[in-house]
Parts: structure tokens; sequence; C-alpha cells
């Protein structure tokens, strides 16, 4: 799998990207579906780059850049009805993985480059209820347990 482009995300106000996808867990749980035209370009396999922000501890979606398979530019509404400026992200219940310090190894699928540092911020049903900083290869790409400390 190629590398993934990655995610938007406005966090107290500092415009970032992230190597995670929200709106992927909305449709896993059966959420609306939208014909999105076929993905032309493999480092864009979901088919979409969303826009999100923090704010006042909680998780919206706030844009989405896709294009329907009639051809016409997706919005919000197209996903959530009613909705045509932001949505509270009330389905997500994981971390957000943000990418803060330099490329340390580029890895040529999905979201498993490394960087030097993170930004890890966990929620629960969309509201915020932590974020550490972790340095060096993400945990998940590890075989044994990381016995650093994260820096808060």
């Amino acid at each position: 799998m190629t590398a993934q482009f990655m995610e938007n995300l406005v966090y107290e106000g500092v415009a970032m990207a992230m190597c995670t996808a929200p709106l992927s867990d909305f449709f896993a749980l059966g959420g609306r579906a939208v014909r999105l035209k076929p993905r032309t370009n493999t480092a864009l396999w979901r088919g979409y780059i969303g826009s999100w922000e923090v704010l006042d501890g909680r998780l919206y979606l706030v844009g989405i850049s896709a294009t329907m398979e009639c051809g016409g530019k997706a919005t919000l509404e197209h996903f959530f009805p009613g909705y045509p400026k932001r949505v509270f992200a009330h389905w997500f219940s994981a971390e957000l993985r943000v990418p803060t310090g330099e490329l340390r190894k580029y890895v040529h699928m999905g979201w498993a480059s490394e960087y030097e540092d993170e930004m890890i911020v966990s929620l629960q049903r969309g509201v915020v209820t932590g974020v550490r900083m972790r340095s060096g290869q993400p945990v998940w790409l590890k075989s044994e347990p990381d016995a650093r400390v994260d820096r808060s």
C-alpha cells in the first residue's frame, strides 16, 4: 500500500496534519455512505481528505475534500444532512496521531512512516480525554515495550 495523504487538523488554533481518519470509524459503524468518484491516486485509498478541528475539547469534522461519483464536489451535508458547517465526531473513541517532528523514516505503506515526535490526542466519544507527546518510533511498530517516559 502506498503512503497515504494525511487528514487536516486545527488544534488550539494551529493547523496540523494527522495520521488518523476518524470518518472511517463512522463508516464502519454503518454511517451514511456516499458514492464518491473512484480514486485515481493510490495515496488516497479512502477517497477523501477530512478537515477536523478540536474546539472546546471536542473533535469536529469541519470539511471534506472529495468528488462525488457524478462529478460534483462532496460537502458535509452529503454525509451528514442538516449539518453544513461542522459535525461533532461522537462516534470516535480512539487516538489521533499528529506528527510534530521531522520525518525520520519514510515507509511506503499507509501511515507507517516514523517521526521525531508525535502528539497523541485521546478521545472518548469525540471528547478529548488526554494529550501526550511521544518521541521516536510509534509504539505499534515496536516489538518490545516502550521504556521511555512520554513528555506532557
